[in-house]
């Protein structure tokens, strides 16, 4: 089935809609992937220009800033699956069935990249495990709150929260574990990959990058029924 997904971004998170022109679409998609490749610290306008063959002025006319474009890509991503979320269990009755599959998304687990070429998701999947925290462990996350830049984060864990209630309805905290999941999952991918002594999938013996994803899966699914099942 083809299908496109259109993402309406808060306009308080840059100056000039980058998905209006060319020039702002390739700032993003470009962005992503210098993000990705050099990580958020070592990312500068500079570089995104003289990757792009434009200037660096070009870029400041759509982004105020590096980490307004960072928290532009977060929030691009969470829209992206909650829109995913809904569509792969659309279908689904069983509320057991749903979380399941959430599990596999936020692990990346089962992507289909064939309906969206121009964006490399993979890479932004990535930016988000390493880097989203960045995004609003800052002195003026208050005030970008009171903007709501992290809004399409709290649809998606209120989203996961009504799964969970649906699941166990007498389960007392659904928002605070639909929050929880998003962190451990991406949290414990890092470590696997980065800090692995702080996981029991980064062991030396684990030598098959599928088999420590299988291990992280049920990982996070025994913390998931763990608690609503106890």
């Amino acid at each position: 089935m083809e299908y496109s997904v259109h993402v309406r971004m808060n306009e308080r998170l840059f100056l000039r809609d980058p998905e209006s022109s060319e020039l702002g679409r390739r700032i993003v998609r470009q962005g992503i992937l210098l993000v990705n490749e050099i990580g958020f610290e070592d990312t500068t306008f500079r570089k995104l220009a003289d990757r792009m063959g434009t200037k660096e002025a070009s870029i400041y006319r759509y982004f105020e800033n590096k980490h307004r474009l960072l928290v532009y890509l977060v929030a691009w991503y969470w829209q992206w699956l909650e829109f995913q979320l809904v569509f792969q269990t659309n279908n689904l009755t069983d509320p057991r069935q749903k979380l399941e599959r959430l599990i596999r998304l936020l692990l990346f687990a089962d992507l289909d990249e064939s309906h969206n070429k121009d964006i490399d998701l993979r890479a932004l999947h990535n930016i988000v495990v390493h880097e989203s925290s960045k995004a609003y462990f800052t002195h003026h996350v208050t005030e970008d709150n009171r903007q709501q830049l992290f809004k399409p984060y709290k649809d998606l864990c209120h989203r996961i929260a009504d799964i969970i209630l649906a699941y166990n309805p007498t389960y007392p905290y659904a928002r605070s574990l639909a929050s929880s999941l998003i962190e451990t999952a991406h949290y414990q991918a890092f470590f696997m990959e980065n800090l692995p002594t702080l996981t029991d999938f980064g062991s030396k013996d684990i030598t098959d990058p599928s088999e420590a994803m299988h291990k992280l899966l049920g990982f996070v699914r025994h913390l998931l029924f763990a608690s609503l099942d106890a």
